[in-house]
């Protein structure tokens, strides 16, 4: 009788957080073909990357030029660039701490002492330095960089995946990246800067891959080596995990996070580099630490870079304190859920509304939030009574209370006594990374109550959901490691007052929670846990850590996908996840496209229907045609609209015959392989820029030798779920579904793509000969290559 409660009140939990599809009845597969369709209407508007090599003539030549120098050359480039990557991310990283530290030490300083005062000026002081800085964020990222606002991982993330947003990695956006965190962190708005940091590197890198911003006249020439979309991905791919790397000064948990969470392409060569810019990034990022500890960063203390030392915590664990981990998993999965869910109703609603009615709207919302804010946080331990100080001996490290102006635990805020303070005040008038700090804090027993952690719980957690998606930038790992580590707190209160026999530390409990809400909201594993015991220098903690992120992933699971999965539909960018779904198992690649109408061009094409081609459709990749001598009709390959494109624009390569090229013998080379490359973030040439004349539109251009001669090709009754795999696993934006061939010329094994097995090349052609004497006797098989290992 309980276990059927409990089962029905899951589904009904489930059926409540979920997002509700247009129709409640149909089965489940029906419901996810329908998501398949609207999420193909939605993706008709959006721009795809070719990370696929285009294997044409002119690339062909260009690397038949092309000698062991020129492979040197680039090989040495690539690490050139992220050794640049890791030295960029690092520095920008380094001024947004700075920054962030210094205004919010003035604010914070100007605010206590002007409180001794009087609190209605020090409450005008701390709002107005709040709103000052909020409004130049929202200023420049509305009339500056739109782009800028958010985290940025959901685009980032579908740029890795596939789906070009266009601005996400331009110069302007990078610089208000850096200088919009400064603003909306620094504001105190219930944001954090490590999200956003993610984009910056990925913007570093992205523009040291193009040579610079051309816009703003700053390019060189020599940096323009990488301008294909697969080497930019390359790129992108060091420079998210520098971002992290960053962020949390944690070089392998940036890898790792490179791996798990933004990229769908991965291979060890990448790897390499990836982890060679994490570690340049924890070499310059460690260098300013050590440069601040002389006192020459102003408000700099030991915050700004996150790394909250609890290694001098708790020892030990005993098998009784599993239960209340378990438990903090459950919480954790229970309220991320609950966040994703309502900050994607909020911003849906805040996209489809409010943000509509133009930048105004924008501006005096954020400034109405840093106001409400302001006022909570202000307010709220004004209204708390203040605690004696402990004993000086139970921990002599800690001064109580706090001297004004100073970062740490037991700060002194509308307390008649001088040693006292007030705990709901050492939470809020902190920057973020100092107030995480206080509460990972080990020995300092009842230093908070849990009427003052149940209320920030409620109103900073109020605020994170209201906060996102507003036009600023925004990241949300600090904000949910706060949100965690307070009811993990509370947790380890109860435990400290149940096991009253052990050693138990509600520091180590507040490190669990955080990381169960990141597990439950973000749903990464194996990063997060790397992340969180690169921060806390415990190493010990690390199963504790695991058994958390497991309970609390999977309870959210349950509900809803995880927070930068629904951010990036609800932007409408059509992910491709690492797994197809179930209904695609029973439909095969030609029930899939029958919705489609194939639009191709023969290989001797008029230069007026061309143009009448792309003013009619949208479509990105057309088929080739040409006719053998017996009149079948022959596939021949795929060309892009951005290659006809700049063949129209060129005029180079039109004609007056319809007469094909000899592809066999020597070709002028009018075009490089780098004139079809599609600029970065960029929507390319447009068929409305292209002006030709009535001349012009007669003449004909053959297509042959800038088609790509080797597309990828599927059977038509290959199921969708295969196709899927090989569409995602390869980074296609083409792939072409054709008949069931009708013959076979060759099979390909292991044994053929093994260096050392090429040494004996006359008997493997004897033994070729004699099965083509076989094979083509019996099935009518050509010139097979039937080697098996």
């Amino acid at each position: 009788m309980y276990w059927n409660g409990i089962q029905n009140g899951l589904a009904a939990a489930r059926h409540a957080w979920s997002r509700l599809p247009e129709s409640e009845s149909g089965t489940t597969d029906d419901r996810e073909r329908d998501e398949f369709s609207s999420r193909q209407s939605t993706s008709d508007s959006v721009e795809s990357l070719d990370y696929e090599i285009i294997e044409n003539y002119a690339y062909r030549e260009e690397q038949a030029q092309r000698g062991k120098l020129y492979l040197s050359y680039y090989v040495g480039v690539k690490w050139l660039f992220s050794l640049l990557i890791g030295i960029g991310t690092g520095l920008a990283a380094v001024f947004i701490n700075l920054a962030v530290e210094n205004f919010a030490g003035w604010k914070f300083a100007a605010t206590l002492s002007i409180n001794q005062h009087s609190y209605f000026a020090g409450f005008i002081v701390y709002a107005f330095s709040n709103l000052a800085l909020v409004f130049s964020s929202v200023f420049i990222v509305t009339h500056f960089a739109p782009a800028a606002a958010g985290s940025g991982i959901p685009e980032i993330k579908g740029y890795l995946n596939g789906i070009d947003t266009p601005g996400i990695l331009l110069f302007r956006t990078l610089i208000g990246k850096i200088f919009g965190s400064i603003g909306s962190v620094g504001g105190g708005l219930a944001l954090g800067k490590e999200g956003p940091l993610v984009h910056t590197g990925a913007c570093i890198a992205s523009l040291l891959g193009q040579g610079g911003s051309t816009k703003y006249h700053i390019s060189s020439r020599w940096l323009q080596v990488f301008k294909t979309d697969r080497d930019r991905r390359d790129l992108v791919t060091c420079g998210c995990a520098a971002g992290v790397a960053a962020a949390f000064r944690a070089p392998v948990g940036g890898v790792l996070f490179a791996l798990e969470e933004v990229t769908s392409w991965w291979r060890s060569q990448l790897m390499w580099r990836v982890f060679f810019t994490s570690a340049v990034v924890a070499v310059v990022v460690r260098s300013a630490m050590g440069w601040c500890k002389n006192g020459n960063c102003g408000h700099f203390g030991s915050g700004g870079f996150i790394i909250w030392d609890i290694s001098g915590g708790q020892e030990d664990y005993s098998f009784k304190e599993l239960l209340p981990m378990a438990v903090i998993g459950v919480i954790g999965g229970l309220l991320g859920a609950l966040f994703n869910q309502l900050t994607l109703y909020i911003a849906s609603w805040r996209r489809n509304h409010l943000h509509k009615k133009g930048t105004r709207f924008k501006i005096i919302e954020v400034c109405l939030v840093s106001l409400i804010t302001s006022a909570i946080s202000f307010g709220l331990p004004l209204l708390r009574k203040c605690s004696p100080c402990p004993d000086s001996e139970a921990n002599s490290s800690i001064e109580c209370p706090r001297k004004p102006g100073m970062y740490g635990n037991y700060v002194n805020f509308y307390c008649v006594k001088d040693k006292e303070y007030n705990d709901l005040a050492t939470i809020f008038f902190n920057t973020q990374d100092d107030a995480i700090r206080n509460l990972f804090s080990a020995k300092t027993f009842h230093e908070y109550s849990a009427q003052s952690l149940l209320t920030f719980l409620v109103m900073f957690y109020s605020l994170a959901v209201v906060t996102y998606g507003t036009a600023v930038p925004a990241g949300q790992f600090v904000p949910g490691i706060m949100i965690g580590s307070t009811y993990g707190r509370l947790v380890g209160m109860f435990v400290v007052n149940f096991y009253k026999k052990l050693n138990v530390e509600e520091g180590t409990y507040a490190l669990l929670g955080a990381a169960s809400f990141l597990g439950g909201s973000m749903r990464m594993t194996v990063s997060l846990c790397v992340i969180m015991v690169e921060i806390t220098n415990n190493l010990k903690l690390l199963p504790l850590i695991m058994l958390v992120l497991l309970i609390s992933k999977a309870v959210g699971d349950i509900f809803n996908e995880g927070f930068y999965e629904a951010q990036a539909h609800l932007r409408g960018i059509p992910l491709l996840e690492s797994r197809p779904r179930q209904y695609m198992r029973k439909m095969t690649a030609k029930e899939a496209c029958t919705n489609q109408k194939v639009v191709y061009f023969p290989r001797i094409v008029k230069v007026a229907d061309l143009v009448s081609v792309l003013r009619s459709n949208k479509h990105n990749g057309f088929p080739v045609i040409d006719h053998s001598r017996s009149g079948e009709t022959l596939v021949i390959g795929l060309i892009l609209r951005s290659q006809v494109l700049v063949l129209l624009q060129s005029k180079l390569d039109f004609q007056h015959n319809p007469l094909p090229y000899d592809t066999r013998g020597s070709l002028p080379i009018r075009h490089t392989s780098s004139e079809f490359v599609k600029p970065v973030s960029s929507k390319g040439i447009s068929i409305e820029d292209i002006h030709l004349s009535q001349e012009d539109l007669e003449m004909y251009i053959d297509l042959a030798p800038f088609l790509n001669p080797s597309p990828y090709l599927v059977p038509e009754d290959m199921s969708l779920a295969k196709v899927y795999n090989l569409f995602r696993q390869l980074g296609l934006r083409h792939i072409f579904v054709v008949p069931r061939a009708s013959r076979v010329i060759g099979l390909i094994t292991r044994k053929d793509l093994l260096e050392e097995d090429r040494e004996d090349s006359a008997t493997m052609e004897l033994q070729s000969t004699s099965l083509t004497v076989l094979a083509g006797g019996s099935n009518k098989v050509s010139d097979p290559c039937l080697k098996s290992l």
